[in-house]
């Protein structure tokens, strides 16, 4: 085969790398699957009509010209879906008659997005989603489970600090609709570029929409409003602005922040900043930002969305948050973080000679059977090339089988050196030897 090179905005990780990656997921998973989310996967195909009909970025579609052809003639399109939660809402509509409200569902799935490859950004990536929908309506104290649930998983990833961003869309339209403005949607629009753009610059971008000054003031004053506590309400309250959409929005937000503050590992903060490009979002609204890594943007969104699925009978309104997985581990993986070994393996059993190889599998499949990953020498070499083939995976320990039917196993951490007697019915690596550890750049293992 002829060598390739790399295709921008596709990445691929070595398997020292990879593991990181399944560490991330496989806490995820376990932390999901505490809280009674169920797994799903969607189909990679969506018509052009699904993924584009909320105003979505469809210049950013990739369209798959050959199934399109396949569609004898039909106008339909088909292209490779851009987020989960588009897919997820068609699948929701499509099984409603099988499914149970409030339905609780996780994706971890790989996604695709014709944009301009850069750092943190790609063509194909990995995201994990949690949503919660219900059928023609949905509590909002599932706002505050949603948030609380990737709360709790972020917070046990081998990731500097995130904060959890927090608002909600009832608090700015309601603030909005109190100082009079017609458009909140427009407004929300331009104070969700705070974070690209300074505020003076969002104060003339609103000027353009025809705020007069007074009203643009108090729209960037808002949006500059952040706590980690509940003090948020008092400030916005003092900013003399009532409306009762606003009331609601200030009642929720403090919500979903009092329970996020329980969950240690990660800091929920309120900010009303945030507002999510997205139109679909009706409340809560979630950003994540990285320590160290701010230049990326939101590794973590999503929010509450009241009509985002339906079939012209009922609604299906939900909530949820999804994580950008390649993302998150890419400027990470860039800067050192790695795993203690490329292989599974825990183990490696040296062999004396070719001979001996049938007993070497024998005591391989003993290891196993106890679920601790094994592999057999390559081949019969000097035992110092054997061991040396194991350091170079990273295997942390070489089993040594007795030369006579009758003699003694033994073991040999080639980290220490040490050696000893063990039975292969009964000898167990040490919990953090079983399968590999994730390494950050700064040298520390999780």
């Amino acid at each position: 085969m002829s060598r390739g090179g790399k295709l921008s905005g596709f990445p691929e990780y070595l398997p020292a790398e990879r593991n990181v990656e399944l560490a991330v997921l496989d806490h995820l998973r376990r932390v999901f699957e505490l809280h009674g989310f169920a797994n799903v996967e969607t189909r990679a195909v969506e018509t052009i009509e699904q993924l584009t009909r909320k105003g979505e970025i469809d210049k950013e579609v990739y369209v798959l010209r050959r199934l399109q052809a396949a569609e004898d003639g039909a106008d339909a399109g088909m292209g490779l879906h851009f987020d989960l939660t588009v897919p997820f809402a068609r699948y929701v509509v499509e099984n409603a008659g099988k499914l149970v409200f409030p339905f609780r569902r996780y994706q971890i799935q790989k996604v695709w997005r014709g944009e301009r490859p850069q750092q943190g950004r790609f063509r194909e990536f990995t995201q994990a989603d949690i949503d919660i929908v219900g059928e023609g309506t949905l509590p909002f104290h599932f706002d505050v489970e949603v948030a609380r649930v990737m709360a709790e998983a972020l917070s046990g990833l081998p990731v500097p600090e995130l904060t959890l961003q927090v608002s909600n869309r009832k608090v700015l339209e309601g603030f909005y609709l109190g100082l009079g403005l017609t458009d909140p949607t427009a407004v929300m629009q331009v104070i969700d570029k705070l974070d690209k753009l300074p505020g003076e610059r969002i104060v003339e971008l609103l000027l353009e929409l025809g705020l007069e000054e007074p009203q643009a003031r108090q729209c960037l004053a808002l949006a500059e409003i952040r706590s980690a506590d509940t003090s948020f309400v008092e400030r916005v309250r003092g900013l003399g602005v009532e409306h009762p959409m606003l009331d609601e929005g200030l009642d929720e937000l403090a919500a979903v922040l009092g329970a996020g503050a329980e969950v240690e590992g990660v800091t929920v903060m309120a900010d009303l900043r945030i507002a999510r490009g997205l139109d679909y979002y009706t409340g809560t609204v979630f950003e994540t930002r990285m320590a160290g890594y701010e230049s990326l943007g939101s590794i973590c969104s999503g929010g509450r969305y009241d009509e985002l699925a339906g079939d012209g009978k009922r609604t299906y309104p939900g909530v949820g948050i999804s994580l950008g997985v390649s993302r998150l581990l890419a400027p990470l993986l860039a800067d050192g973080m790695t795993s203690t070994r490329s292989v599974p393996s825990a183990v490696l059993v040296a062999l004396a000679d070719e001979d001996a190889r049938a007993a070497g599998d024998a005591v391989a499949q003993r290891l196993r059977a106890r679920g601790i990953p094994t592999e057999v020498a390559a081949s019969a070499q000097k035992f110092g090339k054997q061991i040396r083939y194991a350091e170079r995976r990273g295997i942390p320990f070489v089993w040594f089988p007795p030369a006579e039917p009758d003699g003694e196993h033994t073991v040999k951490d080639i980290r220490s050196g040490d050696q000893e007697p063990a039975d292969p019915d009964a000898w167990t690596p040490p919990a953090t030897d079983l399968r590999p550890q994730v390494v950050t750049p700064e040298g520390d293992r999780t």
